[in-house]
């Protein structure tokens, strides 16, 4: 964590760099994963999850069974954990629900807007360093109380040729419909174009590293929509005394443990409060499994 107290004006736009992710130089590569995709289906997914993913798998449907199997390999704890935030998120969101109301602008003439959810959704959940069950969550639930009447869900294989359990039984809850163990630029293409598994779906969801983010781009040029083209994780926290040093560094190491490239900033007017928010973050650092990249 590095401490600035009171910076000079000219020091002011270093500090504030933003981490950049350049997708424009890996569009070639791609590509060619998209269009071999596209044209061979099933079979081009399955040697990419081979080739990417370090994997070879029989077929690319999470089974009923492997479903079940995962109630049991989690704890209660973090069971509770999953239902108390799918409640959270539900709650939130369902209080987004859109409501018109018909107005009558002339004699005979009725206006009103409709919402009308997207039929069919794909998901995208990285796997890599860490499960991110809790994105499966904030994805899949808002989908549910919109009416979207398909959910399908793309995340990669262990090495083990398995979902992690966490995951899987996150995707449960949240009334997820259809599971694939497809990671990558393979996984945005398998659901941009369908294939002889998975269906193609009418928008893509979901965060991922800049080969998936260039996949995104790429495929939403024409034939799919996308929610955004993210970047690395941000975030400013921005508080004075009253703030409670705990949340804050909670807040911080959130967002920082999601890779090397992330950025977590505290601005705060209160020298008391950031000596507070160091020690607690060196506190919870040293409890996190993931402290090497927080770092």
């Amino acid at each position: 964590m590095i401490l600035i107290s009171n910076p000079d004006k000219p020091q002011w736009a270093e500090i504030l760099k933003r981490p950049m992710m350049n997708t424009e130089n890996l569009f070639d590569t791609v590509r060619s994963v998209i269009e071999r995709v596209k044209a061979a289906g099933d079979q081009a997914v399955l040697e990419y999850e081979k080739k990417f993913d370090g994997v070879s798998l029989p077929s690319l449907p999470v089974l009923e069974e492997e479903i079940e199997e995962a109630d049991g390999l989690i704890g209660e704890d973090l069971k509770a954990a999953i239902y108390l935030a799918k409640q959270n998120i539900e709650t939130f969101h369902a209080a987004q629900r859109f409501e018109g109301k018909q107005v009558q602008t002339q004699p005979g003439v009725t206006c009103w807007q409709k919402a009308v959810a997207i039929e069919k959704v794909g998901l995208y959940i990285p796997g890599g360093t860490a499960p991110l069950f809790s994105t499966v969550l904030m994805l899949a639930v808002p989908a549910k109380i919109a009416g979207c009447k398909e959910i399908v869900l793309c995340t990669p294989p262990g090495k083990d040729g398995k979902v992690h359990p966490a995951v899987l039984f996150a995707a449960k809850v949240a009334g997820v419909n259809r599971i694939f163990k497809i990671g990558g630029i393979q996984a945005i293409a398998a659901m941009t174009y369908g294939t002889e598994s998975v269906p193609k779906v009418y928008k893509i969801f979901g965060p991922g590293n800049q080969y998936v983010t260039a996949a995104k781009q790429l495929v939403s040029l024409s034939d799919v929509a996308i929610d955004m083209p993210a970047g690395p994780s941000e975030v400013e926290v921005l508080a004075d005394e009253t703030a409670n040093p705990v949340f804050v560094a909670a807040d911080l190491l959130s967002q920082a443990e999601h890779g090397a490239d992330s950025q977590a900033m505290l601005v705060t007017t209160s020298a008391k409060l950031q000596q507070a928010v160091q020690t607690e973050v060196e506190r919870q650092l040293a409890l996190l499994p993931r402290k090497e990249i927080a770092k």
